[in-house]
């Protein structure tokens, strides 16, 4: 009597998009402080391989479902190794939610679908939430708590507990402040920064070729100088 074995069903592969369809910004001041924050952030934990950083990367948490997602505009992992991806799929990265997430407002935002992202973000994992609206300079954190994200009261000078950055904000503005009290600064900021080092560096190279030529004339001289005295019947070493 044959047997019957029982056929185990193979799982079905799901497609996990790498993009969602929609642009990473509607203005250039929104692209602008994405980009700032994004690449300080970027830079303040460039040494420490285990702290991811992206922006506009598309979230899985939950593996099987691939409608399941959002794309904050920029978002920090703790936990996990840098390195490039078409999306963060959190069940690859260990199970490590992104822990800090910030949202930069457009007039093209709508009140439900940043009530669906709090949501979201809530409901997965994330420490620290904040908004910041550069049109009107209005800025919203929240810090997670027993209950979940709680609204941040006391926003201004807050300091990220993950981070370390300072909010600096006031009526007039909002500075973010790295944890050594330095502003962030744009790419323009940067790159006038590099070229004034690379001035510098430059300014060093020519001083010390400067000096090294000196002191090849002063050998010089000390030696033609010696030969004389020797033509004279005189020992150099002798007048020291």
């Amino acid at each position: 009597m044959a047997t019957s074995q029982i056929e185990v069903p193979t799982p079905v592969d799901i497609n996990y998009p790498d993009s969602d369809g929609k642009p990473m910004s509607d203005n250039t001041k929104q692209f602008r402080w994405i980009t700032v924050i994004y690449y300080n952030l970027d830079w303040l934990f460039s040494q420490d391989e285990n702290v991811f950083v992206a922006g506009d990367l598309l979230w899985y948490p939950v593996e099987g479902n691939n409608k399941l997602r959002q794309a904050p505009d920029v978002m920090v992992a703790f936990g996990v190794k840098k390195g490039d991806r078409g999306s963060y799929m959190q069940w690859k990265e260990g199970g490590i939610a992104p822990q800090v997430v910030f949202e930069i407002l457009s007039p093209g935002n709508r009140l439900t679908p940043m009530n669906q992202k709090q949501v979201f973000y809530n409901r997965y994992g994330v420490e620290e939430y904040y908004v910041y609206d550069p049109d009107r300079n209005d800025l919203s954190g929240w810090l997670r708590g027993e209950n979940g994200l709680d609204v941040i009261e006391e926003i201004k000078n807050w300091v990220s507990p993950r981070l370390g950055i300072q909010f600096d904000w006031s009526e007039e503005r909002l500075q973010l402040l790295r944890p050594n009290g330095e502003p962030f600064i744009g790419y323009i900021e940067i790159s006038q920064q590099l070229e004034l080092a690379r001035q510098e560096v430059e300014q060093e190279r020519e001083r010390a070729e400067r000096e090294r030529e000196r002191a090849e004339r002063e050998r010089e001289r000390a030696e033609r100088l010696a030969e004389r005295l020797k033509a004279l019947g005189i020992d150099p070493e002798a007048l020291d």
